[in-house]
């Protein structure tokens, strides 16, 4: 069977018509906005005329709110991080509370210094190495001119200040009672120590014994600084002050 010609051409026409509508409705539109765009663009320029503040305020204002909203986003993802963070934190605090806890004992160690060795400036860190090693924490080297009698600064366990001063003496130059005040007269009123502490390389003289328990200093000497140092004798934090000698005994007992 033969399609006539005059069929197809119709049929071109249909479509040619159809394609001819959808252009001239999409130029339509386009004129449309075009047109929404220009009066709006007009009506900005006169408002811009007629309230430069309040555009002015207007804009500051959409600028604010874009920033804020960035900001809300970072703190957003900042919060998401620190609840990851603490989630984590949480699961391994559960697993440390069910493992078994192991008590931490104290033992001697195989330590030897020669102090007298050292400089004075290398006694006081010497002795501010000891603090740290014990469980210390802020500890600090003060030691030199006008340090007003403090040579070591630190915060000890159980959080009391603690102030160390170092006497590197000879073996026969004892530690005398004029040494003492000179210490007792800064280390309480000055840097407020909860535990005062002179630490000498040599020996103490009996009347600056009985000046260092009146006033509640802790006295450490040449032998005393070695048991500490070896984990043998007690830390001087550990010692009441009113024990005096007595108390070092105690204290080197019960560690």
């Amino acid at each position: 069977m033969t399609v006539p010609v005059r069929r197809k051409a119709s049929v071109k026409r249909r479509r040619y018509g159809f394609d001819l509508r959808s252009t001239a409705l999409f130029f339509v539109f386009l004129a449309v906005v075009v047109s929404v765009l220009g009066l709006a663009a007009r009506m900005a320029a006169g408002a811009v005329e007629r309230r430069p503040a309040w555009v002015f305020i207007l804009v500051v204002i959409g600028v604010a709110g874009c920033l804020g909203l960035r900001r809300r986003w970072r703190v957003a993802g900042v919060a998401r991080r620190a609840a990851a963070a603490l989630d984590e934190a949480a699961r391994e605090a559960a697993e440390q509370l069910e493992a078994p806890a192991v008590p931490r004992q104290r033992t001697a160690v195989e330590v030897t210094v020669d102090y007298q060795a050292l400089t004075p400036e290398e006694f006081e860190e010497a002795v501010a190495a000891l603090c740290e090693r014990d469980g210390c924490c802020g500890v600090e080297v003060v030691g030199g001119a006008g340090d007003l009698g403090a040579d070591v600064l630190a915060v000890t366990p159980d959080g009391r200040r603690i102030v160390i001063q170092c006497k590197h003496y000879d073996e026969s130059h004892r530690v005398g009672s004029q040494d003492l005040q000179r210490f007792g007269g800064t280390c309480f009123t000055v840097h407020e120590a909860d535990v005062a502490v002179l630490v000498s390389t040599s020996d103490f003289t009996a009347p600056a014994m009985e000046y260092a328990e009146q006033c509640g200093i802790l006295c450490v000497d040449g032998e005393t600084l070695e048991a500490w140092t070896n984990g043998t004798g007690p830390r001087p934090w550990e010692v009441p002050p009113e024990g005096g000698a007595a108390g070092w005994e105690t204290a080197g007992a019960e560690s």
